[in-house]
């Protein structure tokens, strides 16, 4: 391991970061609030450990794919810990672990929170939560790849250490180029969304805040009812648009600005999406429809809205689902492990890893029958390699396993079952809500301490892909 190599880049990102902890003052300023200092004061502390780690260690060889994973991992590590640093100092969020659960929640695009009444924070403050959503939504690293030219020899073991899916999509030859195009392209649509959303009857503010939750597929509202304070079909429709596009591969939007408009429907996991979302809206609304809302596009929007925002992972809200009948929230809790597209920055396990396992199960049974036969798994017309489909079982059959470990030692903490289970589902798959105590009507501010570092935990393995993280605890990473 080059730990200088690790400490150098790491410095570099933490200096970006300070420099990202000044963009909320313009908010503070024009709302007259008192929190600038903080986030001054918080901004400095980061660019002094910043500018020491950089200035004291040196970039002199290549990253390799340890060091990618350290940089990558250590980086979300850090950037939670010292994004922290305005809540905490402020004494918004008293808690240091309440803080750091919070700020992890929001880089990791969790939208799980301890906060009771969200509208009680300043605006800066509340800008900053949204805005970590929105830096982690595509990665930091990705955005850091695009902007640091010296990050191109070595920067495709950072980009395949963040970026979600079984295998990087890469639109470039140069790893640079396809980080700028992504990060292009989700500038894009926030924009749009932003616009759209002002359009709708929101401030400049909320627009920016819950685009920011949108794009990221991370959750955090500026209203502690989230996106059902707003009584607009227009706006609930919107974010439902735009969730639908955050879940989706952004490879797949790009090729469709370059004028491919038949780049969706021919691939096979947004065919898959779409079947899910389609199945989930007439499956739940037959409910809804029939016991908790009579009126039929009131019934179809708020089913819509709960189907795409827990299967994308971002967790918004419009109902209470747990009112919902137990067929209901078992699907939408399905929903919660299987996630976005690859590509996306949903999180779960990601459509095209289920869509994998399908194919695989199917190519086993043909095999039961056909034994001397060669059945390879596909993906279209694309064969999928061995590697590549036992990476698949195996990160499933490593995502159960520690969803058993995390529901275990939630109900060790005093946790009941079913809240342990949504507890585990929602911060593994970056998803927020849960089930039980921590339902959409709820938040986390009840887990104990131990409780809520173990989730933090989960949110990061959920993010980065459980390998990513778990590599680390291996004691051979660390050996020669």
């Amino acid at each position: 391991m080059h730990y200088h190599l690790v400490i150098h880049i790491l410095g570099f990102l933490l200096i970006f970061m300070a420099a990202a902890m000044l963009l909320p003052i313009p908010f503070s300023v024009y709302y007259g609030e008192s929190d600038i200092v903080f986030f001054v004061i918080a901004s400095g502390i980061t660019l002094i450990a910043g500018f020491l780690s950089y200035k004291l260690t040196r970039f002199d060889q290549e990253v390799r794919s340890r060091e990618g994973f350290a940089i990558v991992t250590l980086g979300w590590v850090f950037f939670s810990l010292f994004g922290c640093l305005p809540f905490f100092l402020s004494g918004h969020i008293p808690s240091f672990t309440d803080a750091y659960f919070e700020t992890m929640s929001g880089f990791t695009t969790t939208g799980a929170t301890i906060l009771t009444d969200i509208e009680k924070l300043p605006h800066g403050m509340l800008f900053w939560r949204s805005f970590t959503h929105w830096l982690g939504g595509m990665g930091i690293i990705v955005l850091s790849l695009a902007i640091l030219p010296f990050l191109g020899v070595g920067g495709m073991q950072l980009f395949k250490a963040e970026v979600p899916g079984p295998v990087p999509d890469k639109l470039k030859p140069r790893v640079t180029e396809t980080a700028k195009i992504l990060w292009g392209v989700y500038l894009i649509f926030s924009a749009l969304e932003t616009v759209l959303l002002m359009a709708g009857g929101m401030t400049l503010f909320d627009a920016l805040c819950h685009t920011f939750g949108t794009m990221a597929t991370g959750g955090f509202s500026t209203k502690t009812a989230s996106i059902g304070y707003y009584e607009s079909a227009f706006i609930q429709y919107t974010v439902i648009l735009f969730m639908m596009i955050a879940g989706t591969n952004f490879s797949l939007h790009y090729r469709v600005m370059k004028g491919d408009w038949k780049a969706y429907f021919k691939n096979n996991e947004f065919r898959l999406y779409m079947l899910l979302i389609a199945g989930a809206t007439l499956f739940i609304g037959y409910d809804v429809l029939l016991n908790h809302s009579p009126a039929f596009e009131n019934a179809f929007r708020t089913t819509l809205f709960q189907a795409v925002s827990i299967l994308t992972t971002t967790g918004y809200g419009t109902a209470d689902y747990e009112k919902w009948a137990f067929s209901s929230q078992f699907l939408l809790f399905l929903f919660m492990f299987i996630g976005g597209s690859a590509g996306s920055t949903g999180g779960g396990m990601k459509i095209i890893r289920l869509y994998i396992l399908i194919q695989f199960v199917r190519s086993e049974i043909k095999r039961l029958l056909h034994p001397s036969a060669v059945i390879p798994v596909r993906v279209g017309s694309h064969v999928i390699p061995k590697e590549i489909v036992t990476n698949v079982i195996g990160f499933l059959a490593l995502m159960a396993g520690l969803f058993i470990i995390g529901v275990i030692l939630m109900t060790i903490l005093g946790l009941d079952l079913v809240s342990a289970f949504g507890a585990i589902a929602a911060t593994l798959g970056n998803i927020g809500p849960g089930l039980g105590s921590v339902g959409p009507a709820d938040n986390y501010a009840h887990i104990p301490v131990l409780g809520k570092w173990i989730l933090t935990f989960f949110m990061l393995a959920g993010r980065l892909e459980i390998y990513t993280v778990l590599i680390l605890l291996a004691p051979s990473f660390w050996k020669k």
